[in-house]
């Protein structure tokens, strides 16, 4: 008898812990990755280490509080946060005729833009949510650079609708130079941010 009501009490908590659960409309996945300097990756996708993947708000910060703050991180590392089922290279079928904005920050500029394009994303301030595909983080020697993916390089109007959320979530200057640059051009010259395009 002393069994069955210790169940039942742990099916009401769970049940409880449940519904005060904060679902979001999608599951995301964080990633990391890290290379020391002058080292070759061979396998880009073998190098990232999956983290863990959260589906609420609660499991959200379970997870983004033990997370390194990108101010510690070392040179050469990148953080990625995508949607579950969407793996974060430019040949993924949600990428492959996509492309990113790119925002090049100075250093120490990385935790703050990073955590709010973080929530941001996973809270739907974009208008075009179905669009993104995720974010990037890459911190490097000189430089920080956030890159938000979307799926479709072709459509100019849902581009320059992500551009201005970005300004606008991370209380840019209209003026503020940002990059453009799809993945098929990606892959054609092996890189993510060089000869992209570039947007006033």
């Amino acid at each position: 008898m002393t069994s069955l009501t210790d169940s039942q009490d742990i099916s009401v908590t769970e049940k409880s812990a449940d519904s005060e659960r904060h679902p979001l409309r999608y599951t995301w996945v964080f990633w990391f990755m890290h290379r020391p300097p002058r080292a070759k990756i061979t396998n880009y996708e073998g190098a990232m280490k999956r983290i863990a993947a959260f589906s609420s708000i609660e499991d959200f910060w379970a997870v983004y509080s033990h997370l390194t703050r990108p101010h510690d991180l070392p040179n050469i590392s990148d953080y990625h946060l995508f949607k579950h089922g969407v793996r974060p290279v430019w040949e993924d079928n949600a990428n492959i005729n996509g492309g990113k904005w790119i925002v090049r920050l100075k250093k120490g500029l990385a935790s703050r833009y990073w955590e709010s394009l973080v929530l941001a994303i996973i809270g739907e301030q974009f208008d075009v949510n179905d669009e993104i595909c995720g974010l990037v983080l890459s911190i490097r020697s000189s430089e920080d650079i956030i890159s938000v993916w979307n799926k479709t390089s072709s459509n100019g109007r849902i581009n320059l609708k992500i551009r201005d959320t970005i300004k606008k979530v991370l209380n840019l200057p209209q003026d503020t130079i940002m990059e453009y640059k799809t993945h098929n051009d990606a892959l054609k010259d092996n890189s993510s941010f060089r000869n992209t395009d570039v947007f006033r």
